[in-house]
Formats: structure tokens, sequence, C-alpha cells
């Protein structure tokens, strides 16, 4: 019954084009392959140089994603038995565009042609639709980066950019079907033709949806993942940038569009952006896989000649994606989560992390998130998502969502309410609840109030409800920081030189254990964690964190 319940708490919450589409997908396709290279368009402007990738590819053919490096032998390691996302990354041709491409053109062409010969039409990972989305964006940029595409390259784009059109990923939606929606726009003013306008036709119909849905009133991407978040930016600049080359008149209302889209999340990305110049690792989120923050606002300010100035302020609320953020002093900053677990339809990338937080201090990570390890389903996959892998507070043993598999969420935790303000004795409130503990007995609400105040960061928490629950509070600490435990209160160190003291409010003994922080993908490192436990708790509960900054900040 428990498995019934968690499987329709899942599905029920599905489209019907996703169901749909889900069975279309098995539907045997054929493929058609040019015989003739076809005519590419002329273009009206010069092609601006994107965001540069990082390199993967050293000696033939040696790969490294996601801090694993492994030499390939081919035809066979194109669907090898490695991890799904690395395959993946080997069919993106992401080095292409790599800072020091230029270095690597001669293997980048034999490369080319091996995936053509080697990777039969239609068939294994690499003609799956979002590494074919992503790979003909790369081909394309090469191109345009002044790179020349073989005329059998050209014959095995329109062919991968077929074999898309019939497979758009709706039973996904979200950033895949974004993907998608870019490929078919790239080919489509790439290449001359009526089939090249098709394609143009559905990329700007898709685009023109996805853009309002998926970009939310206050910049941030729906699915709440920072590191998304910069990725469909990166998108949005990248069509800006093509519309701009080709000047088509298809596609003026979409390069308006993109330039007020665009200009919205960059505020959004600085926002979530840590002193570090790294993103916060809030739900499904891990560094280097997107390009850092600075690198995705120069390319803005490329494209736009704008450059993106927050306004000096010391917090900022993104109430439609449920992230606030304090920044009191220069070099610090913390990010809240008191957003939705991501549409309801697509919470693949969702983690239970309502209410939990990021703390930075005098540019240094001090509190941090589990980050995101791994995509397949295992202990460490369970642990980013889960409770244990954040700083909040668990009710009865149990996830605040019901999180499953590597990309399930049951039943979900939902904000009830959540503000940030500026109070009468000029400090920061934040204060916010959710209800993903409604379930057990009692429903439990979880209410969470953090207040700052000169150089402390003062974290409430009550759990109301009925009945006896045990009750437990988590903050991870960055792994480079040491931990000193004194009474009931515990120093952190940053080089032998006190950083911060955490103690404890309510009752409850303060204890260590041991937890992990997964800052990149495939990158597993060991971490303290202070935690208080308090077994059959009678609610309503009170508790929570005081953090104390130990060296006086300047003010921004």
């Amino acid at each position: 019954m428990k498995k019934i319940s968690i499987f329709w708490n899942t599905i029920k919450y599905l489209k019907w084009v996703q169901i749909y589409s889900r069975i279309w997908l098995h539907v045997p396709r054929k493929v058609l392959v040019p015989k003739s290279s076809p005519r590419l368009r002329s273009r009206k402007k010069i092609w601006i140089d994107p965001v540069p990738k990082t390199a993967s590819l050293t000696i033939p053919w040696r790969f490294t994603f996601l801090n694993k490096t492994d030499d390939c032998h081919f035809p066979e390691d194109w669907d090898s038995k490695k991890s799904k996302l690395w395959v993946y990354n080997l069919h993106y041709f992401d080095d292409l565009l790599a800072t020091d491409a230029h270095a690597r053109v001669r293997l980048h062409f034999e490369l080319i042609q091996k995936w053509i010969a080697e990777n039969r039409p239609g068939y294994g990972s690499g003609w799956e639709s979002f590494p074919i989305s992503i790979r003909c964006v790369n081909w394309i940029k090469w191109s345009l980066n002044g790179s020349q595409l073989p005329a059998a390259a050209l014959r095995s784009l329109v062919t991968q950019i077929r074999l898309l059109h019939k497979r758009l990923e709706f039973h996904l939606l979200g950033n895949h079907l974004f993907k998608n929606a870019k490929a078919l726009l790239f080919a489509g003013l790439y290449f001359q033709g009526s089939e090249a306008e098709g394609w143009l036709d559905k990329g700007l119909a898709i685009l023109d949806h996805e853009l309002n849905e998926q970009v939310l009133a206050d910049g941030g991407h729906f699915e709440r993942s920072p590191m998304y978040h910069t990725m469909i930016l990166e998108d949005c600049l990248d069509l800006l940038n093509l519309g701009l080359v080709y000047k088509n008149e298809k596609t003026f209302d979409l390069i308006n569009k993109l330039k007020k889209t665009a200009n919205s999340m960059a505020h959004f990305l600085v926002g979530m952006t840590h002193p570090d110049n790294k993103i916060a690792l809030l739900n499904d989120a891990a560094l280097n896989v997107e390009p850092p923050p600075h690198q995705i606002l120069a390319y803005y300010k490329r494209l736009t000649n704008q450059e993106i100035v927050l306004p000096k302020q010391s917090c900022w609320s993104f109430p439609e994606t449920g992230y606030f953020v304090m920044a009191p002093h220069k070099g610090n900053r913390m990010v809240v989560d008191c957003g939705p677990v991501g549409p309801d339809f697509q919470p693949g990338h969702s983690h239970c992390d309502t209410l939990s937080f990021e703390l930075s201090l005098k540019n240094k990570r001090v509190i941090v998130d589990s980050g995101c390890f791994q995509y397949e389903d295992s202990p460490i996959r369970r642990y980013n998502r889960g409770n244990a892998g954040h700083n909040s507070v668990t009710v009865g043993g149990q996830n605040q969502s019901e999180v499953w598999r590597a990309h399930r969420c049951a039943r979900r935790a939902r904000p009830l309410y959540a503000n940030l303000e500026v109070d009468s004795k000029n400090g920061l409130t934040f204060q916010g609840a959710h209800d993903g503990y409604c379930r057990l007995p009692g429903a439990p609400i979880h209410h969470r109030r953090i207040v700052w105040r000169e150089h402390t960061y003062i974290i409430e928490d009550v759990v109301k409800g009925r009945g006896r629950h045990d009750i437990e509070s988590r903050l991870h600490i960055h792994p480079a920081l040491s931990v000193k435990l004194e009474k009931n209160r515990v120093v952190l160190k940053s080089d032998q030189t006190p950083l911060a003291y955490v103690g404890t409010l309510g009752s409850g003994r303060l204890e260590t254990d041991v937890g992990y922080y997964c800052p990149e993908f495939g990158l597993k490192q060991r971490c303290m964690v202070l935690k208080v436990t308090i077994q059959d708790s009678l609610l309503p509960y009170r508790g929570g964190w005081l953090i104390h900054a130990t060296q006086k900040e300047q003010k921004s």
C-alpha cells in the first residue's frame, strides 16, 4: 500500500501530454539521411564569442567528465557501462567550444567523423533527444566560431534534427524541452529551405510558451536549481546571439523577449552567487557543470553592452522562485530556500531543502548544502536529496518531501508563507513555514525565523502540532573549516583563526556527526555536521541555532 501511495502521489501531478508522449516516444521512427549537403543561410552579423566550455579531451581518446577521467575505446564505448550522465557528456561535444579548442581542431574533425561513422542513426545514447539537442547546437556554434563542418557533418546534422523533431521531450518538459527547442531554432536559422523553416517555426512556438512558463516573474527558473537556472540563462543568451547574427523577421519578437528575460535572469543569478563567485548549491546544483556567474554576466555584457548591477541593499527576495538572500556585510551572504520543490509536473531536481540555508562569512562558505554527487539512485543520491543532507529540521525521522529513486517525488512540502524584510532596528528578518510533515500524526508544521543583528544570525525553529515526535536539526560545516566543541557551543576556525561561534537555542544536546559535502558531480568530501536531537518531544517544539561571526566586517 505504501508503494501504491508513493506511485499515485507521483504520477497524479503529471500533465496529460507527459503521459501520452511517453507512450508515443516508443513508436519506431524512420529517419531519412539527406544525400547531399543542405544549403546554409547567409549571416547578417558577426557571431559573438559565447561562454567557453571546460576542456574535456586531452589525448586521443581520453576524456574527463564529472571528475572522472577515462580512456575510451571506440566504437564500443559510445555506449559503455559508465554512468548515463558520463556517456551523455561524451556525446555532447562540449570540448569543441573549450578555451583552448583551437589546439585540437584536427582531433575534433576526427572525433566528429568517428561519431558519424560509428553511431547508427536512431540507435544508442547519442541518438536520444537530449544529447542530440546539445550536440547539434555545439556543432553549429563550432561552425559559427570559424571552423568548417565537413559535408558529412552537415548531412548528419539534418538527420539528427529530423529525428529530434519527431521525438521532442514532451514526456519530461522543463529544461529538456527548452534544449530541444533551442536546437530546432539553431538548425532552422543555420540552414535554408522549407524544412528548416518548419524547424524554425516549431522552435519559436515552443520557446514562446516555455519562456513564459519556465522563467518566473522574479527572474528565477521554475525548477528552482541555481545550476539549471544558469544553464537556461546561457541558452537564452545563445539564442539572442543567434537571432542577432541572422536577423530573421520571424525572430524579431523572440529577440525582444530574450533581452528582457536575460536581464531578469541575470539579476537573479547575481543574487544567488556567494562571495566566492560561485552559485548556491540548493536542489540539484553542482559547481563546474555550467559556467561560473562572472562568465555568464560577461557574455551578457558582450551581447547587450549592459552590466548587471544590483541595487545597494542588504537583502533580496525572489518570492516566486522561493529564495531569500541576506547580505548584510560585504563578504557575507545567507541564501534561504522557502519555495516549492519545483513545478508539480516535473520535480525531478528537487531536494528536501525547504527552510534550509547556506551561509558565507568573510568570503568563505561556512554552512553548506550537501550538494549533488550523481544522478544514479544510490545511498549518496538519497543523502543529497533527503533531509539528512540539508540544514533544516527533521520530524519523526521522515523526509519533508517524499523523494524517491533518482528523480521522483511523491507528497511534497509546500511553503505556507515566506517573507524577508528590514525591521525597525535596522536588522534583517526572514520568516517562513512549510507543511511537509502534515501527513504525520498530529499534523506538525515547521516554522523558521532567521534574524540578523550586527554580526549575529539567530535561527529560531518552532514545530507546531499535536503529540510527540523525534526532532533533529542539522548544520553542515564546510570541510575546509576546523570544528572544536566547547561545552554547548562550537568554534569554527579557518587557518587556525576563529571565524564563527555556533550555539544552540532551546533544549537538546549539541553533538557532532559525519556528513558529506558534494560541491561537484563525482566529488564527495566528508564534513562535520552539527546536530541537536530530541527524542519523543512534546509539540510544540522550540529550538534553533545562534551563529556569531567573530571578526568585524566592512558594510557594503
